[in-house]
């Protein structure tokens, strides 16, 4: 028998979310539903959940806060349902790891083929097992992995283009090392790069906006060659 893929319905108007599920279950999925925050992460573990739709109108902790906490630990797909329609709030939401925004009210077909799409991005993203090179590395609050591109930092996922991330994982790979602005254009963007150093330059102030410095380690300039990742102690 085929498992069925489930999907973690967190909406307060039980109401709601009874009719989603219906419309999911119609369409085959597994639903379980939960009417606070709080409950998310616990049914991560004991629901597994493939997909999650997030309300964000939520008691105690909001949606955004949970979406905060989810993608501190997890890649999970999340789509944001809210009667929120402003720009703001829906770039608010994708900045903290949404996948998709939905406006109450929707359409249950649009619904439903907008989980399904998202399902399928994230399929099709290659997925290694624990074990088998994943290119990861972890200090003190921070933890940067360039196999599923994410960085957390003090509990938090911080999102940053992928040359931003390329370029601290490769420092951080070789803590103390210094190297030049060249070797560094050469390393992220490649020999045929026809830009010029000051590309290092603009990506280590962005790192620097996001990456703030710690009691253990910190983005050092070495003045008049380049950087290191510098790990005290």
């Amino acid at each position: 028998m085929v498992n069925r893929q489930r999907i973690l319905i967190v909406d307060d108007d039980n109401n709601i979310a009874e009719l989603i599920s219906l419309y999911l279950t119609k369409e085959c999925f597994e639903t379980l539903i939960v009417n606070d925050g709080e409950s998310v992460l616990p049914s991560l573990d004991t629901f597994r959940p493939n997909l999650i739709l997030l309300d964000l109108m939520l008691p105690g902790m909001d949606g955004y806060q949970v979406c905060r906490e989810v993608r501190a630990k997890s890649a999970i797909p999340i789509i944001m349902l809210s009667a929120k329609g402003e720009i703001f709030d829906k770039v608010l939401g994708l900045e903290l790891g949404a996948d998709d925004y939905m406006e109450k009210p929707f359409d249950s077909k649009e619904l439903v083929a907008r989980v399904k799409a998202v399902l399928r991005r994230y399929k099709a993203a290659p997925v290694l097992p624990e074990n088998k090179d994943i290119k990861c590395v972890e200090y003190p609050d921070l933890t940067i992995n360039q196999t599923n591109y994410s960085v957390i930092y003090m509990g938090n996922s911080v999102e940053m283009p992928p040359k931003e991330l390329e370029l601290l994982y490769f420092l951080a790979s070789s803590p103390n090392h210094v190297f030049t602005r060249e070797q560094l254009l050469d390393q992220i963007w490649g020999y045929e790069y026809a830009g010029d150093t000051r590309t290092v330059d603009v990506h280590i102030k962005r790192l620097r906006e996001k990456i703030k410095d710690h009691a253990s380690w910190r983005l050092a300039t070495i003045w008049g060659i380049g950087y290191k990742f510098e790990v005290k102690g």
